[in-house]
C-alpha cells in the first residue's frame, strides 16, 4: 500500500502498489517493483507465473516476458526494458568527509595580526 500526501490540504490518499506500479515509461516487477529484472526467451517451469487480468492484458498487448531476480516471478510486459547495468547497479560513492577544525586549529593557521 502507498500513500500520498498533499502538502496544501494535508489530505492522505491509500493507493495500491500493484496498480501504480503498471504506471510509468521503464518495465519493472509488478510485485516488488524493481527494475532490476531480467528478459526470458521462453518461460521457466520452476519459479511462478504472475497470474491476474494485467498480466492478461501484457501478453494479449504484445508484451515480452521478463523474471524479477528477488521476487523469483515470472511476468509479462510491453513497456520499454531498458537493463540496470554498470555504473547505474552501483551504488554512489560517498563524499570524501572533511574533518572537523577545531577553535584552537583554526587559530594557530590565522596569520598573526589579522
Amino acid at each position: 500500500m502507498a500513500k500520498y500526501r498533499c502538502r496544501e490540504c494535508r489530505v492522505t490518499e491509500n493507493a495500491p502498489r500493484r496498480y501504480r506500479l503498471h504506471y510509468g515509461n521503464r518495465c519493472r516487477c509488478p510485485r516488488c517493483g524493481t527494475f532490476r529484472i531480467s528478459k526470458l526467451k521462453e518461460r521457466d517451469r520452476i519459479d511462478p507465473m504472475e497470474t491476474g487480468l494485467l498480466n492478461l492484458y501484457e501478453r494479449w498487448m504484445g508484451g515480452k516476458l521478463y523474471h524479477c531476480r528477488f521476487c523469483r516471478v515470472q511476468f509479462f510486459d510491453r513497456r520499454k526494458y531498458i537493463p540496470v547495468t554498470g555504473a547505474a547497479a552501483q551504488p554512489k560513492p560517498a563524499a570524501a568527509e572533511e574533518t572537523p577544525v577545531s577553535v584552537m586549529d583554526a587559530k594557530s593557521t590565522a596569520t598573526p595580526g589579522v
